[in-house]
């Protein structure tokens, strides 16, 4: 079955939510299986979040680059604006890392 997938931005998110409502899921059941946050999901209507668009992908059996083509490259990554967060932490061996609940403990 061919599928005609919007290019206008609102309408693919439009459509996707109705191609996934056909399927009998939803973006706040990717959500819960992702264990994010609903409205994390709905940020990748605007801005590119692989992880999320994997998983939509995946629920639509398609690849995420056949609904986002502009956010990935033909070999099947991410186009992405910015590192990985990961990627861009400095890691010193002699800093310490705080979490916030560890600072306000020890406030």
């Amino acid at each position: 079955m061919k599928t005609d997938i919007p290019t206008d931005p609102g309408e693919r998110w439009e459509w996707i939510k109705f191609q996934l409502r056909m399927r009998r899921t939803s973006l706040a059941q990717i959500a819960r299986e992702l264990g994010i946050n609903r409205s994390a999901v709905i940020n990748a209507k605007a801005l590119a979040y692989p992880r999320v668009e994997r998983a939509i992908a995946r629920q639509l059996k398609l690849d995420p680059i056949q609904i986002w083509p502009e956010r990935w490259s033909s070999n099947g990554t991410p186009n992405r604006q910015r590192p990985a967060r990961r990627e861009s932490l400095s890691h010193d061996s002699d800093s310490r890392v705080i979490t916030h609940c560890q600072s306000v403990v020890e406030a």
